[in-house]
């Protein structure tokens, strides 16, 4: 099985009701992406966290096949739109996108350890 496009999204530090933002960012970006594309996604929206600070992280792959290349230009588009909304406005359009048929995915919580040999270090040396 194919692991899918893998997005990290960062969310300014502070923001109230962080894990709902997550949420509802990965929710709604993936579920346009399905709309516009017309075609069955599946996704996850993790919260991942390592020896420091967390972020998270969209995964998003198509049932059947791998995605195609487009996928990414079209994810990065519809993200950088709704990162740009007030979080009224995100919980309006996640209210209004469940009543049209999303189907959340919940938070999961992960652990990453660091892969010190993707280190630029490795890169240097040759």
């Amino acid at each position: 099985m194919h692991r899918g496009l893998e997005v990290d999204l960062h969310l300014v530090q502070g923001l109230a009701n962080e894990p709902f933002v997550a949420e509802a960012l990965g929710n709604l970006a993936a579920f346009e992406l399905a709309r516009v594309r017309r075609e069955p996604l599946t996704w996850q929206v993790l919260r991942v966290e390592g020896s420091g600070a967390h972020h998270y992280r969209l995964i998003v792959r198509h049932p059947e096949r791998p995605l195609d290349l487009g996928l990414a230009h079209d994810l990065r588009g519809t993200l950088d739109r709704l990162s740009n909304e007030p979080v009224e406005e995100l919980r309006r359009r996640f209210d209004e996108a469940r009543r049209a048929g999303l189907r959340p995915v919940p938070l999961r919580h992960i652990r990453e350890t660091a892969d010190l040999w993707q280190d630029d270090f490795w890169n240097w040396i040759g």
